[in-house]
């Protein structure tokens, strides 16, 4: 069911899925009688009610995201690693009619064979390596799918700017899967703000614990077998080529460049994500970046990245700060001795006029602080649209035509400002803040930074 694809397939009586909710629903288009037989049982939904989706990546993440799906026909699965696969068939933490919906989808290695022979899928989810998700979501999108991409949305600044553009062009529902962006807490923080409750924010520090894969390293020499399993070509997809090694794949290639985005990519999508939010940010007008050791092939083990922000209407300017790798930002006086600051993943704090206000990792269990100043909070009414959660969001939008909440017109511009964070990391040497036009997309002051803006895809790879 494409509701929003230009070039909707036919049913076998001539009229589009769209037209047949349309005819179904609307008194001026008269009554169509289906019988019984045909629309199932109860509880059952009729065809016309569910998408056709396909899941590239069912390892990790990607048997989270193809699982919260399952509402939907799954038709085909496609992963670069049979091992993958198989654990994904033989989980039992699968529901029984799931099971048997993936057990007879269709299984691809290759995304392209997948796209090219299910002709009537309408959605994919992408759950694979940073580096590869724009070639796999642009393919599908210039096919008139809707798209789910995990986050962080892109590896590059310009892809997120490209598949913004593309999604907005095609006329498809898009969602990138930063979960907290669903939450009630994401909720809470943007009612709270916007009701004045610590007054005008100008600084907010964020912070996680990870990495916690290698970074800081070497790519390592050593050349072992590629396994039988994994087609190592297409794990590679547009990444330059390199040997096959256990230290890239399956786990831990969000430490390497060429791979992944390091702790800011992996956190970023759901920490910066209620900060931007509440706040409107937008693109900053600086950037800039301290960090311990990193080598040409991997990121730096921690990092602080300081990023600047104009102000946006009423909203004054704001310098957010960014903490990874076990560093953290000093403990406000306001915070009780004793507790947490954020959970053990990691947090956000703004600073307003009038007081502070903490989160946890994914948005959750936001409160002023201290407790006292949260008690005598006179908290406003919920005006914001609750969310059924950040998979079933993203179904309900493309059924009913409408836009999720983190749709790449959102989520791109996120994933740009973390991204920016890491071109900050590479161009310490120069010692000073990068400037950054967002709407030329380029750095004003320090043209050397613009080369990682975008790269160079392997040969066979392109958009």
């Amino acid at each position: 069911m494409k509701t929003k694809q230009k070039d909707s397939k036919k049913q076998s009586n001539g009229i589009t899925r769209r037209e047949f909710i349309s005819r179904s629903t609307t008194a001026a288009a008269g009554f169509m009688i289906i019988p019984r037989h045909v629309l199932g049982g109860k509880g059952y939904s009729p065809p016309s009610d569910t998408l056709n989706v396909g899941g590239v990546g069912v390892g990790g993440q990607g048997f989270s995201d193809v699982r919260n799906v399952s509402s939907e026909n799954i038709v085909a699965l496609c992963d670069v690693d049979d091992t993958m696969m198989a654990k994904l068939l033989k989980s039992d933490r699968i529901e029984p009619q799931a099971k048997k919906m993936y057990e007879k989808a269709n299984k691809y290695r290759n995304f392209r064979t997948m796209l090219e022979k299910e002709k009537g899928i309408d959605a994919i989810t992408v759950s694979i390596p940073d580096h590869n998700h724009t070639v796999v979501a642009m393919t599908a999108i210039k096919m008139g799918k809707h798209v789910y991409v995990q986050k962080p949305l892109t590896h590059t600044i310009k892809e997120a700017r490209m598949l913004a553009k593309a999604a907005k062009e095609a006329d498809i529902v898009s969602q990138m899967g930063n979960q907290g962006h669903a939450g009630e807490g994401g909720r809470l923080i943007n009612e709270w703000i916007w009701d004045g409750a610590i007054g005008d924010v100008r600084e907010v520090h964020t912070w996680t614990n990870r990495p916690i894969w290698p970074q800081g390293i070497n790519a390592p020499i050593e050349i072992p077998s590629v396994p039988s399993s994994l087609d190592w070509n297409l794990w590679l997809g547009p990444a330059p080529f390199r040997p096959y090694h256990p230290a890239y794949a399956p786990f831990s290639w969000r430490g390497w460049w060429d791979f992944g985005t390091g702790a800011i990519g992996d956190m970023g999508a759901h920490i910066l994500d209620h900060p931007f939010w509440a706040l409107k940010l937008g693109h900053p007008t600086s950037v800039q970046a301290s960090s311990s050791k990193f080598t040409k092939d991997s990121y730096p083990l921690a990092e602080v990245l300081t990023y600047e922000f104009p102000a946006r209407g009423k909203m004054p300017p704001v310098k957010l700060t960014w903490y990874d790798g076990g560093i953290m930002p000093p403990r406000p006086a306001e915070l009780e001795d004793g507790r947490m600051m954020g959970d053990a993943g990691g947090g956000g704090l703004f600073f307003g006029d009038k007081g502070k206000l903490m989160f946890s990792t994914y948005g959750q269990h936001p409160r002023i602080i201290p407790e006292t100043k949260m008690q005598e909070y006179q908290r406003p009414e919920k005006t914001i649209p609750r969310s059924p959660g950040i998979h079933a969001e993203w179904i309900e939008a493309i059924k009913n035509g409408k836009k999720s909440t983190s749709d790449f017109s959102y989520s791109g511009t996120l994933t740009e400002v973390m991204l920016l964070g890491n071109i900050a990391v590479r161009m310490q040497k120069h010692k000073t803040k990068l400037e950054w036009n967002g709407d030329k997309m380029e750095f004003t002051n320090l043209p050397e930074a613009n080369q990682y803006i975008h790269k160079e895809y392997r040969s066979g790879w392109s958009l």
